[in-house]
């Protein structure tokens, strides 16, 4: 995620939370908090316009990408831990496989980073992020009482521990090669896209 996705981003916050972030948050997690990492998905571009030469201002002010975000999601990386902050994919590409491409994708990055544990907090009625979560290898470590400013609800902690062991790499590699095969039969299909 860079700064020109914002904009993008914050429309599928308002759509997926009741208490959204504000734009200033996401200002500090991509330019201010070297402990962040955040990355956006898209849909694959079809194919590719012709190279145009560059204009001057797109040094300022780059072009937009063609395709739209579709979802998005970040992790806070600290002492060998990351921390999902956020993941979210905008209603209309729900259930195609792109939340679990983002959480796919940020367990690759932390464990690339050295990570031996994951951590987030999830809704107590979000049964369906609760599966997923479950299915990488994520279990129930606590609650946090009336987590959610909006409602009250209680915030179930989730944690995965041994990253970094040779059983867990093995079934993240299954998982992904299993995802990879849906996205494939998907069109069209998406791309997890990280800034760098």
């Amino acid at each position: 995620m860079v700064w020109r996705d914002v904009s993008e981003v914050m429309a599928i916050e308002r759509l997926s939370f009741p208490l959204p972030w504000p734009k200033h948050a996401y200002r500090y997690e991509l330019e201010e908090n070297d402990l962040s990492h955040y990355i956006v998905v898209r849909e694959r571009a079809r194919e590719r316009a012709p190279e145009r030469p560059m204009r001057w201002w797109h040094r300022f002010w780059p072009p937009r990408p063609a395709t739209p975000v579709l979802g998005y999601g970040g992790f806070w990386m600290m002492a060998g831990e990351a921390h999902i902050s956020t993941l979210a994919v905008h209603p209309d590409w729900r259930g195609r496989g792109l939340g679990e491409l983002l959480l796919l994708t940020m367990l690759k990055q932390a464990i690339a980073m050295d990570a031996a544990i994951a951590t987030l907090e999830v809704r107590a009625s979000n049964r369906v992020a609760q599966a997923l979560y479950r299915k990488y290898g994520f279990r129930m470590a606590g609650v946090r009482p009336r987590y959610y400013r909006d409602n009250k609800e209680d915030a179930l902690i989730m944690t995965v521990e041994g990253l970094r062991t040779p059983a867990y790499r093995v079934h993240l590699e299954e998982l992904e090669v299993a995802l990879r095969e849906r996205l494939a039969r998907a069109t069209p299909s998406p791309e997890a896209v990280a800034p760098g």
